[in-house]
């Protein structure tokens, strides 16, 4: 699958969130090594900490059904340039140090950076990295 139509199923992904809050309605679409897409969007709760981010509820729906190896996630927002944050990059550097992510940039354009570069020290007990 490419990072376009990875970014197209994020995109509809998005149309699902529940964002009455904060109005920033976000869709994930992780791909996994054996080629199955899962998506996610975020859900906000009145209890701000409750809500949970479109990436994180990807990655759980796919971890939940058994699956481990995961090859890319592309990412759509209401704007350009939106990434994971800081908590979700540092949940699927647990599942997939070596993922590969997309999101739309400046004009639309696909931008491509690795989970590595994103989160150079990953936080991670037993696995030879971080603390």
């Amino acid at each position: 699958m490419t990072a376009t139509e990875l970014l197209v199923r994020a995109a509809r992904a998005r149309r699902d969130a529940h964002a009455p809050y904060s109005r920033f309605a976000v869709g994930a679409a992780l791909l996994a090594a054996d080629g199955r897409v899962f998506t996610g969007c975020n859900i906000e709760n009145a209890s701000y900490g409750l809500s949970v981010c479109a990436e994180r509820v990807a990655l759980f729906k796919a971890v939940s059904e058994g699956v481990r190896g995961f090859a890319a996630l592309a990412v759509a927002g209401p704007r350009p340039g939106v990434t994971p944050c800081g908590a979700c990059r540092q949940v699927l550097s647990e599942f997939a140090p070596d993922l590969r992510l997309y999101w739309r940039g400046a004009g639309g354009r696909v931008v491509g950076r690795s989970l590595r570069r994103l989160l150079p020290e990953a936080f991670a007990i037993g696995r030879g990295r971080g603390r």
